[in-house]
């Protein structure tokens, strides 16, 4: 029981920077980790990853609509997208085998954590769209539909691609990007949530949904406080050194484990 607790405490202490610091879902985190250390089968992992991010991520969106770094207008139009996409995602997810999807996950986690650490400076400068307010929004629609149906079907990097999004393509200051992105992501993983528990079955995990979702949502509180008071640079080095170091653990674990 200690080792349970201890690795939910990891998970979404992980999981809560991550979404604080940077607005990636908690799922990138715990899922992976669930599945390595735990056992839980991928499906459940992802839902209980979607539900941990539900509260992280809507009180990181306050902290960030405190300090102005978000944009709800335009982040309106990703929301209804997803809404759709990420249900369509969440069911097809249930097919997809355990133990590839657990090796996807952890190295998906580790791509992003290098990426963090070797591009800490997200600008705004390959921005495609500076000025049309029009294809602005036709574009947030459509990046909406595919965000929300990876996230759906795979849990993972939907924050990641969320931030890419707002600040490659349309053009968003970092700062806003991220804001925007937790308040998008607190509706794609309530979606996805809701529809892995329909779908699946995490009775034998209750316990673990609730201390994931406690921890993280201290964390992401926490560390999202911070990441409004200091450059994005440092923020986003410390979560992909988070990200790294956890994955090589689940990587070894899973070597172990067979």
């Amino acid at each position: 029981m200690v080792t349970y607790f201890l690795i939910c405490l990891l998970a979404g202490s992980a999981a809560g920077a991550g979404t604080g610091f940077a607005g990636l879902s908690a799922a990138t985190v715990i899922a992976p980790m669930l599945i390595a250390f735990l056992g839980c089968p991928w499906y459940e992992a992802v839902g209980i990853g979607l539900a941990s991010d539900v509260l992280a991520s809507a009180c990181s969106a306050y902290v960030y609509k405190k300090n102005d770094n978000i944009d709800l207008k335009n982040g309106l139009l990703m929301v209804i997208a997803v809404f759709v996409m990420t249900t369509v995602g969440s069911y097809f997810s249930q097919y997809m085998p355990d133990m590839e999807m657990g090796w996807f996950s952890v190295f998906m986690a580790m791509f992003m954590g290098f990426r963090f650490v070797i591009f800490p400076n997200q600008e705004t400068h390959l921005a495609i769209l500076d000025g049309s307010d029009k294809y602005k929004k036709i574009l947030s629609v459509i990046c909406g539909c595919g965000i929300g149906f990876y996230c759906g079907s795979m849990g993972v990097g939907g924050g990641l691609m969320m931030l890419f999004v707002l600040t490659f393509v349309l053009g968003y200051e970092l700062k806003t990007a991220v804001g925007t992105s937790v308040f998008v992501m607190t509706f794609i993983a309530a979606t996805g949530a809701g529809a892995h528990f329909v779908f699946g079955d995490i009775s034998a995990y209750i316990l673990a949904l609730v201390l994931c979702a406690l921890f993280t949502l201290i964390s992401a509180l926490i560390f999202s406080y911070f990441a409004n008071k200091m450059e994005p640079v440092h923020t986003n080095r410390a979560t992909g050194i988070t990200l790294i170091v956890l994955g090589a653990f689940m990587i070894a674990k899973m070597i172990a484990s067979g």
